[in-house]
């Protein structure tokens, strides 16, 4: 069956070619090697939100197999600022001709089937799937909504991943699939181990001295709060050590909680001596 017309006379270019350099948003990492391949889908916007998943998760090539509408404005339309992945796609006419050029192809499948197949779950096979794209041209290929990848499909594949779904709905929808997998595979790259930023910049952590200042100051509010009548100080601070050493305090924040525990002493020692007879001046008997 011949590919859909592309309305508008613009956007994926069809033929063989869907795995080899092309056009697009590569940034000279893996993921310009590793293809997503959508076999005969149904449903233009199941499509865009496949799309979508893709460029949430760093994936950037595309083909799309015999689709039963494929409108490129539409589907940027529906999955915004993905006008780079959906520009460079692949139409190919069959399975075979988008897989031409793949090194290792991996299936998909809601559940494991009677024939014999090297099923893997996507966690345990994601690292794997990295690395053979760093030699070669890999390509992920999702079935059609209705019924997935065929058996015929599937001996296309060397390994089939089946996601871990509850029993009574193991089927997910198209777009659900390639975001899960397209996670699994960003988690097993290095970006996903990026530390997150912080909301201000750090100042390093806490050296010793500022974190015993800080216990110091904390244990004398606590003091002048009366807080260990029925406390043993000892007991108490130690306790407060252990949890404040789990957080990795950095220099603002020690000296943060210091500036606490000073100003409930000096509070408390101002409130008790307006409190106290000594504080008037017209008992003061100092010479």
């Amino acid at each position: 069956m011949a590919g859909p017309s592309l309305p508008g006379g613009g956007g994926p270019h069809s033929g063989r070619g869907g795995l080899r350099g092309q056009a697009g948003p590569a940034r000279g990492s893996i993921a310009v090697k590793l293809t997503v391949v959508l076999h005969q889908p149904q449903d233009l916007v199941n499509i865009a939100s496949a799309v979508r998943a893709m460029a949430n998760m760093g994936l950037e090539r595309l083909t799309v197999v015999d689709p039963a509408e494929f409108d490129p404005r539409r589907i940027t339309g529906i999955a915004h600022r993905t006008e780079p992945i959906v520009e460079a796609a692949t139409l190919a006419g069959s399975l075979e001709e988008a897989l031409a050029d793949a090194t290792y192809v991996v299936g998909t499948s809601a559940r494991p089937r009677t024939a014999q197949r090297n099923y893997r779950r996507p966690r345990d096979l994601a690292p794997r799937i990295l690395r053979r794209a760093r030699s070669g041209s890999v390509a992920i290929v999702f079935g059609r909504e209705d019924r997935g990848l065929s058996n015929e499909a599937l001996d296309l594949c060397h390994e089939v991943l089946v996601i871990p779904t509850a029993a009574e709905h193991p089927s997910l929808n198209l777009a659900q699939a390639v975001l899960v997998i397209s996670y699994e595979l960003f988690l097993a790259g290095a970006d996903a181990h990026e530390a997150l930023p912080t909301g201000r910049r750090s100042l390093g952590p806490a050296t010793t001295a500022e974190l015993e200042e800080m216990y110091a100051a904390l244990e004398a509010g606590l003091d002048r709060a009366e807080f260990f009548k029925a406390r043993k100080a000892e007991s108490v601070m130690r306790i407060v050590r252990t949890v404040f050493g789990r957080t990795g305090l950095d220099a603002h924040e020690a000296r943060l909680i210091a500036s606490i525990g000073y100003q409930v002493r000096n509070r408390l020692e101002r409130l008790e001596g307006r409190m106290s007879p000594a504080s008037d001046d017209s008992t003061d008997d100092r010479p």
